[in-house]
């Protein structure tokens, strides 16, 4: 699990929203570029965010939440390898459908590798919310 801490700025039923909390040895730690803790304090410094909550808490309580890593890691790599595959994907369709002398057979290739690429951000734009939020939902761990 990766751990933040958050403090409570929205308290609703069974829900809290949470901003990320200071964290002093952040600051001149020299490991920031590979510290997950750092990366995920990072998101949640610029906005609230909802996370499912048990216990009885008050506005401005420090919280810890965590995420699982395990669902963090394949949600990233399917947000990183469809665009991929889908560019290859159109690029090779086009490849295979258009006739090798035709003209313009380049700019047809890599404009159907460009109208895949740009569809898998619209399909992952459309289905992030339903995705990530059914899936890797933070949750409370302990109050401070």
């Amino acid at each position: 699990m990766i751990e933040e801490l958050a403090v409570v700025v929205k308290i609703e039923n069974h829900q809290v929203w949470v901003t990320r909390g200071s964290s002093s040895a952040c600051g001149g730690c020299q490991q920031k570029a590979a510290c997950t803790t750092h990366a995920l304090g990072s998101v949640l410094s610029k906005k609230s965010v909802p996370v499912d909550c048990d216990l009885a808490l008050q506005m401005g309580d420090q919280v810890v939440i965590a995420v699982d890593e395990n669902v963090l890691l394949h949600v990233s790599l399917l947000l990183y390898l469809l665009p991929l595959i889908a560019l290859f994907t159109g690029a090779g369709l086009a490849d295979w459908l258009i006739e090798a002398g035709a003209g313009n057979a380049d700019l047809w290739i890599a404009g159907s590798g460009l109208l895949g690429f740009l569809l898998s951000l619209w399909l992952i734009n459309t289905v992030q919310s339903q995705l990530v939020l059914s899936v890797s939902r933070p949750v409370v761990v302990k109050k401070l």
